[in-house]
């Protein structure tokens, strides 16, 4: 693992910006997904969802829906996501509000 000299804040909404080199160097484009993973007093992990087809991500897309009520997320809007995903040609998971 490498690790980046660099430190990042979060804004007031939680979110955090990936250095310029850092997302060059992984490859990183704009819509690009990752899976978040909490690590116990520790921090966050993100590791890039791989841009393949999205039936290979069909367990994500029916963990995210059986519990939709728990995390908030509106079933129409998984529909739609899902929908928005098959029409781009990258194939990259984009935010639907």
């Amino acid at each position: 693992m490498r690790r980046f000299a660099k430190i990042i804040q979060s804004d007031k909404r939680g979110q955090i910006v990936i250095p310029k080199d850092v997302r060059r160097e992984l490859n990183i484009d704009e819509g690009t997904g990752f899976y978040l993973y909490t690590v116990e007093n520790e921090g966050i992990l993100l590791k890039i969802i791989p841009s393949k087809d999205l039936s290979d991500h069909s367990h994500i897309i029916r963990e995210i829906e059986v519990n939709a009520d728990k995390i908030n997320v509106k079933k129409q809007n998984i529909d739609k996501s899902v929908d928005n995903y098959k029409k781009r040609s990258k194939g990259n998971f984009e935010n639907v509000t």
